[in-house]
């Protein structure tokens, strides 16, 4: 394994109707915090205007499940949203405004596919690093970029800089890849998670299906991503990471993985996994919700793709 690359940073689950995914989330016995609306005015002298991608996170210590959604006029906000004004000097207005375009494009495809898992981010202890191996090995990216992100410390939340790049998508017909930084160790330590009724501590796989003819093509372009070897187990391709896996399915095979999935349009994320610390506490949670449950044959409980608004949801015992 590449000593940079470590960790899942966070998946995305793009979502039609941010209220529906929160509720979904709430009975999924997942804390998340209030989702956040950009606002711009997209040409100077006009008033700002919803503008961008809406999201939530449920935080983990170190990664994190992000549901996005297209802010957009008309459009359902949930009660406890916050409206987040955007401003930028005006020489890098315009910049700031592709930015946002090019995300809002890359959501909006997502979701013409279909809704559920469209993005998964690596964890890299340098995206400098990250970034200088990708630009030998011939790896398309967008440079190293910085976003603030609100994390909940001991003295309340604050706002971090975290470091990140994106793939770019020419050859990422499987949603939006990129690979970005966790805080300084010291930060990391003092932030608090919230304490997840399901019982959920972190994010540890990342399920990605694929044509079984495109089998061999993604495991080599994901094994340049990660510069790690892949390991085959039964009918999976899985590279591991630190404490977290990626794994590779061919469409044909994904039932076997979980079974009664039906593999979303090809290729896409099928579906993620977290662990509990209490897998028989948390079965009863969902349970309790109202949930349908299935079983894989290593233990691991789900909610299948049809329940959980397009994203199969693994619960995987610590």
């Amino acid at each position: 394994m590449h000593a940079e690359i470590k960790f899942i940073h966070h998946v995305g689950h793009v979502v039609s109707d941010m209220e529906a995914a929160l509720e979904l989330y709430r009975k999924l016995g997942f804390v998340c915090s209030p989702p956040s609306y950009p606002a711009m005015a997209e040409n100077e002298g006009e008033p700002p205007k919803l503008f961008g991608a809406a999201n939530s996170h449920a935080e983990f210590l170190g990664s994190f499940i992000e549901i996005v959604t297209v802010a957009e006029i008309g459009a359902k906000i949930p009660i406890n949203a916050k409206l987040v004004p955007l401003q930028a000097s005006p020489d890098v207005f315009q910049a700031i405004i592709g930015k946002i375009k090019r995300t809002v494009d890359t959501v909006s495809r997502c979701l013409s596919r279909y809704e559920g898992a469209h993005i998964l981010c690596f964890g890299t202890e340098d995206a400098g690093q990250t970034a200088d191996r990708f630009q030998r090995s011939g790896i398309s990216h967008s440079g190293v970029n910085t976003v603030q992100r609100a994390l909940e410390m001991s003295g309340g939340i604050q706002l971090i800089p975290v470091r990140y790049l994106e793939i770019d998508g020419d050859n990422v017909y499987e949603g939006r890849l990129a690979v970005a930084e966790n805080p300084p160790l010291a930060i990391v330590e003092e932030q608090i998670p919230p304490n997840h009724p399901n019982g959920a501590t972190d994010l540890v796989e990342s399920i990605l299906c694929v044509n079984d003819s495109e089998l061999d093509e993604f495991t080599r372009r994901y094994g340049r991503y990660l510069d790690c070897e892949v390991r085959t187990d039964g009918v999976t391709h899985i590279f591991n990471l630190e404490g977290a896996r990626i794994t590779i399915v061919p469409g044909s095979r994904l039932s076997e993985l979980l079974p009664g999935e039906v593999a979303p349009p090809l290729p896409g994320f099928a579906g993620y996994a977290v662990a509990v610390s209490d897998i028989s506490h948390t079965r009863s949670y969902l349970e309790e919700n109202g949930l349908p449950i299935a079983e894989t044959t290593s233990g691991d409980i789900f909610v299948p793709a049809a329940s959980a608004l397009g994203a199969a949801i693994v619960f995987r015992k610590a």
